[in-house]
């Protein structure tokens, strides 16, 4: 069906950031209402569009056309409807939060802050509904180039270095890898256009298996922004940014573009069929694997409460990995559901890490003995999303890891079983040592006075208790990413 929707849905927040810029520093009260309005604005639109896919519909429009097969053009599915609503939405308690962070901190260069949030948005929105692989390699990469500024905001010697290895592993990776794949595919399957089961011609997996299988390495690798091992680095670099920032790398848009593009290639390029012949699910259940037990150990040994949980979202990434390249209907469900279930809780995380730093300028995870008797309502939401992470019942990251669970017993894989049980218990230990401390040991004695930030702390609260509400209550997750399966 053609529609104007998707279109409209991208550039409400690029027009958010003209007005933004144009506000500026002046005029800060409207500034920050058009980067919160242009958010709810978004939401309600995507939302409006929920009935339309449940029921079959696909709303669509093609801009223009290079060549056949190439095209800059839009479409809303199921899954790009479902990775839409949760980055649209936690904009919104983003957004929220960064006014209670940068006006608590007096942080320089808001006006830019705000706009290139706003601008990481509509790139967002871009690769959700890319119809293609063209259209989604031109928003992968504006998304990198927009966020680079944000990583780099606090212009000292350690963020441009930060920023720098940012931009380098992912154009890098990108330009390399990920363009190489997407020529290659054209190459063979004589379009780029996304189509459930797949693209490639069933000759050429009997006749060029092992092309087929360097073309799904590219893509698997290309993608850096799911910080796949040996790629991962970036991500851990990019937290010298401030802390609004990181949530957004970890839990609305970066690295959830990252998992979501690779699922797109799994699903609508290879297919499941085709993974199995050229054994392209074994390549990436193994890159999978490493990353996820790695990324847990490396966690473990951090004692800066940021590089601990950039860690963490390397290790839990891969679960969306892993869910997709199980490749049936319980993994991949539990990966798609992953993908939202996640965002809600890691950025939950950060906001908490924000909150402390912002109350008590302290960072280091040592250093928060007795914390929860003066930050009750912080603590309180960082142990809620610490369950949702190591997937505690009745939390929202206990559903997506009980499918991605069952996807492995169907698939009679009892190591890929033991490796989603031990990076549990092992995420257990890395933030249950945060809770330890906050709630358990007692607070150094200080005159200092530590007080919450009211704007701060209801953007926390609302994702904390999200966690919650999706865990008790999954359908809405569940539905749509049932229907991509369909």
């Amino acid at each position: 069906m053609i529609s104007f929707m998707p279109l409209l849905v991208v550039l409400i927040s690029a027009v958010g950031a003209l007005l933004i810029a144009c506000t500026g520093q002046r005029r800060a009260n409207l500034r920050e209402f058009w980067s919160v309005a242009a958010g709810v604005l978004m939401f309600a639109l995507i939302a409006s569009m929920i009935p339309e896919v449940l029921a079959g519909g696909s709303p669509e429009c093609v801009l223009f056309r290079i060549l056949p097969g190439i095209e800059l053009a839009f479409r809303v599915d199921a899954f790009g409807l479902l990775f839409a609503s949760g980055a649209s939405l936690l904009w919104i308690v983003t957004s929220c939060y960064s006014i209670g962070y940068m006006r608590s901190l007096k942080e320089h260069a808001q006006t830019r802050y705000y706009a290139c949030f706003a601008l990481a948005l509509s790139a967002t929105m871009g690769v959700a509904f890319s119809a293609n692989l063209f259209t989604l390699f031109l928003f992968y990469e504006a998304l990198t180039l927009v966020t680079y500024p944000l990583v780099g905001h606090k212009e000292t010697a350690e963020a441009k270095a930060g920023a720098r290895k940012y931009i380098i592993y992912l154009l890098g990776a990108a330009k390399v890898l990920l363009l190489t794949a997407i020529i290659l595919t054209y190459n063979v399957a004589g379009t780029l256009e996304f189509q459930s089961g797949g693209i490639m011609p069933a000759a050429k997996l009997t006749e060029q298996p092992m092309l087929l299988l360097i073309i799904f390495a590219l893509f698997l690798f290309g993608f850096a922004k799911n910080a796949l091992l040996p790629l991962h680095s970036w991500l851990p670099a990019a937290m010298v940014a401030p802390t609004p920032v990181s949530a957004l790398l970890h839990a609305v848009a970066v690295v959830k573009t990252g998992v979501f593009s690779t699922l797109r290639v799994f699903l609508f390029v290879f297919g499941a069929d085709a993974m199995r012949e050229i054994g392209a699910d074994q390549l990436a259940l193994v890159a999978a694997s490493v990353t996820i037990l790695a990324g847990s150990f490396l966690a473990l040994a951090q004692d800066n409460l940021k590089a601990r949980l950039a860690y963490s979202t390397v290790s839990q990434l891969s679960y969306i990995i892993l869910g997709g390249a199980l490749l049936n209907a319980s993994g991949v469900l539990g990966g798609i559901a992953h993908i939202t279930n996640h965002a809600v809780s890691k950025i939950t995380l950060f906001l908490c890490a924000g909150s402390i730093y912002v109350s008590t300028r302290k960072t280091a995870i040592s250093q928060m003995s007795g914390l929860a008797k003066r930050m009750p309502w912080t603590m309180a939401a960082f142990t809620i999303a610490s369950l949702s992470v190591v997937g505690i019942p009745g939390t929202s990251g206990s559903v997506s890891k009980w499918f991605l669970a069952l996807g492995a017993l169907e698939l009679h894989s009892l190591t890929l079983l033991g490796i989603l049980l031990v990076s549990s218990l092992l995420t257990a230990a890395y933030l249950g040592q945060v809770v330890y401390k906050a709630y358990f040991e007692e607070a150094p004695q200080t005159n200092e006075e530590v007080r919450e930030v009211p704007w701060m702390v209801a953007p926390l609260t609302i994702s904390a208790a999200a966690s919650l509400i999706l865990g008790l209550y999954p359908t809405p997750v569940l539905e749509l990413a049932e229907r991509v399966m369909q």
